[in-house]
């Protein structure tokens, strides 16, 4: 879980925050200008409701009672104007905001390496896209534009209230320390709590992500009620702390409020012996007592934004967290493209250990050659480090120590983006996404034309079961390719490959969890893919790779034999072993 953030956002933060504002500074300084006459202009009617009182009311004079019915008539006019403005354009700059922190956080995750993801839940990182940047929305706009409109008619109720009678200004200045030390008490208390409660949202999310993304094993061990029950645990979480919070917030609400009305009576008493004294009239009463409330709403809402900043804090932080993730894995300063290889591959004493794994690691001092064209199949009990292996030639990972190099390139020093473009990966569990057939294989290739991605459907023995398909190439294959079978997702898979036309290939375990018809559809497929192009193949059913070149074995991170599949039989280690093991039990 991630941890919980304790304290309001540094300069640095909130100034960082404040960066995300540098884009729409023209529009934020019309909604500001706005603003302040929106603001200005409500500080008139206390004062006009002074001459009410003082030059209609008491002197009986009716055109001075038109002449001010008027003037408040545009003044409300001129005020309902600037706030529109105002409202339109914290909203449209705060829709922005969202779009700019959304696209950048999600543009930042896609540049992460693998292992952030590893060690990650996707439903956590999709809260973080949604509450945590709206929050973070709210803070920049909102609770700006509220703070700047409640400083202006404090600070502007303050000078008219001076101007009328200073002693009672003095007196309501007084007041103002008391509700500041209880807007810090009850924000601290809130930060908190509202903290936990994003985190605990956030772990529910994640709960409900994987359970949904793995519904199929859910159903086969009918664990239902399991999923269910640990997703109540989880809530109910978050709603003992969302009850609490509401607690807090609502006993916050009726304790401002009472000091308020308690400091508005003792205002009214100050006020009205003022009056008795003949140092105010009571028309500039009314006007002080109304200047009065105005202040304590000021200073209501001064304590609420605070509240809400603590609020925001958490999520600000975890933002600027993720944001500041470096790429583990990243284009070295002056990497060159890789051109165009033959695909030969080196491993030049490479090790490899996971970082809080096993300290012996997981690969150790592996020298190996890849000739041009070679397919090489890599065989070894599980826990091996035949999927490592696999991770370091697209540079997943880099290795702990050595060097592996392509065409006598080290990979550090080539691009990401021109070594992976030579790279194709085909995977035991096939990958799709939720949209078309057609999408799906296009992603080998973006501008592909129609007639290659149909000719590369037809050299994966695709189209047939395609063209069966209710809506053809448009075919909504569903989430993670839900409706296809599962030789229909490989199929799919080797066709999007074949359009990438990749110099390399990865193959793991293609073809191991399918029917006898399905898997000879695919290896069919599989063999043209693999013609002329260097071929890695994690096999762990034997029979599959007697026809690879060469064969090389793996016990506990080590290469320990080397050679063709008649030459490791004759031998009679390791492969030979683990062949005889799977013929007997076949």
């Amino acid at each position: 879980m991630t941890r919980l953030l304790r304290n309001p956002p540094t300069t640095g933060e909130m100034r960082r925050l404040l960066s995300f504002l540098q884009p729409h500074r023209k529009r934020m300084a019309v909604a500001l200008v706005a603003l302040g006459f929106s603001a200005g202009l409500g500080l008139v009617f206390p004062w006009m409701l002074q001459n009410l009182i003082n030059g209609v009311f008491l002197r009986r004079d009716a055109g001075e009672l038109n002449r001010i019915a008027g003037f408040l008539v545009i003044i409300f006019l001129l005020r309902s104007f600037f706030s529109y403005l105002e409202g339109y354009w914290l909203a449209a700059i705060g829709e922005h905001i969202v779009f700019d922190l959304r696209n950048q956080t999600y543009a930042h995750l896609q540049s992460l390496s693998l292992r952030f993801f590893t060690e990650r839940r996707t439903g956590e990182l999709l809260s973080r896209l949604s509450s945590d940047v709206t929050l973070a929305r709210t803070a920049l706009t909102s609770n700006i534009a509220s703070f700047l409109y409640q400083l202006i008619t404090f600070i502007g109720s303050l000078a008219l209230m001076i101007s009328l009678n200073g002693r009672l200004a003095l007196l309501i200045l007084s007041l103002t320390p008391l509700l500041v030390l209880i807007a810090v008490i009850f924000g601290r208390r809130l930060s908190r709590l509202s903290t936990r409660v994003q985190d605990q949202l956030a772990q529910s999310v994640a709960l409900a992500e994987e359970a949904l993304s793995n519904v199929r094993v859910v159903k086969a061990f009918t664990r239902e009620p399991h999923e269910i029950a640990r997703y109540q645990q989880q809530t109910a979480l978050a709603f003992a702390s969302i009850m609490r919070l509401i607690r807090l917030r609502v006993g916050f609400g009726p304790l401002v409020s009472f000091l308020s009305f308690a400091a508005l009576t003792g205002i009214l008493w100050f006020g009205g012996q003022e009056v008795l004294a003949g140092r105010l009239t009571s028309g500039a009463m009314v006007a002080i007592l109304v200047y009065g409330v105005n202040m304590g709403s000021a200073l209501g809402s001064f304590t609420g934004l605070y509240t809400q900043l603590q609020e925001a804090s958490g999520a600000v932080r975890r933002l600027f967290e993720l944001l500041d993730e470096p790429a583990e894995i990243a284009d070295m300063p002056g990497a060159a493209s890789l051109p165009p290889t033959q695909g030969r591959i080196a491993f030049e004493r490479v090790s490899f250990a996971y970082p809080g794994g096993r300290s012996q690691g997981v690969l150790h001092d592996l020298e190996l050659e890849v000739r041009p064209g070679e397919v090489l199949a890599i065989v070894g009990p599980s826990g091996a480090g035949k999927s490592t292996l696999f991770n370091l030639i697209p540079r997943f990972y880099d290795p702990t120590s050595g060097c592996i190099r392509i065409d006598g390139c080290n990979l550090r020093q080539v691009t990401l983006a021109s070594l992976r473009a030579q790279i194709g990966l085909v995977s035991q569990e096939t990958q799709l996404f939720s949209g078309s057939v057609r999408d799906n294989i296009r992603y080998g290739k973006l501008e592909a034309s129609e007639a290659e991605l149909e000719a590369a459907a037809h050299s994966a023995n695709a189209d047939e079961f395609i063209s069966r398909l209710p809506d053809g190439y448009e075919t909504l294959v569903g989430e993670r390719g839900v409706k296809l079978s599962g030789g229909q997702r490989q199929r799919i898979a080797i066709a999007r490959a074949l359009l990438k036309n990749p110099r390399i290939l990865l193959l793991d375990e293609a073809t191991s969890s399918l029917d006898s018809e399905a898997e000879g559809l695919v290896q069919e497929a599989l063999e043209r893919l693999m013609r002329d192009r260097t071929t890695l193949i994690i096999a762990h059913r034997l029979s599959t790779i007697q026809r690879a070149d060469r064969i090389i074995v793996l016990d506990e991170g080590r290469l320990i034999e080397n050679g063709s599949h008649a030459e490791l039989l004759q031998k009679g280690g390791l492969y030979a072993y683990l062949y005889r093991l799977q013929f007997r039990n076949s």
